[in-house]
């Protein structure tokens, strides 16, 4: 039954993105300067796992995964002055910051004011179509980033591509 649902959903996928590039509709915007995006590991979850993260920006956030499908490990290394493009993750994602610094951006902060995180800090991106962008600030230096996504359909990408939402550069 899960392979059925698995090729139903990458068959609808599949439409829903050829519909959008032949009708023009999304404008995506593109990765640049990424040096390697290895996924080095990918695996489900036999048992059913519920997934509840609490973040305190000011406010308490509670982001929940009711019932998480593929866990992704990936390694990312960003090139001085590179960024990731506008996007989003089907569930939550935790970053790691290896070297270097990191500057994300939020697509629904109006004011565009990122915020920079550097080798040794962690933080939790809540996914569920929370557009975002990451920068390289520096002009000498790679950013290496270490992130476990949660709430993966099987076998598809952790990164979905988002229009520019406006607010930003």
């Amino acid at each position: 039954m899960k392979s059925r649902f698995g090729r139903k959903w990458v068959l609808l996928a599949g439409s829903a993105g050829a519909a959008a590039v032949l009708g023009g509709a999304a404008i995506v915007t593109a990765q640049s300067g990424i040096i390697s995006g290895a996924v080095l590991a990918r695996a489900g979850f036999l048992d059913r796992v519920d997934v509840k993260f609490k973040v305190d920006r000011g406010s308490e956030e509670v982001i929940h995964v009711s019932d998480a499908r593929e866990t992704v490990i990936q390694q990312i290394v960003i090139a001085p002055g590179g960024d990731t493009g506008w996007h989003s993750h089907p569930g939550p994602a935790v970053a790691l910051i290896k070297t270097g610094q990191l500057t994300l951006y939020s697509g629904d902060d109006p004011s565009c004011s990122g915020r920079t995180y550097s080798a040794g800090q962690a933080f939790v991106d809540s996914g569920q179509g929370h557009v975002h962008k990451a920068r390289n600030l520096s002009q000498t230096e790679n950013v290496e980033v270490w992130v476990t996504y949660f709430d993966v359909p099987p076998g598809a990408s952790p990164r979905v591509p988002a229009e520019d939402p406006g607010n930003c550069f």
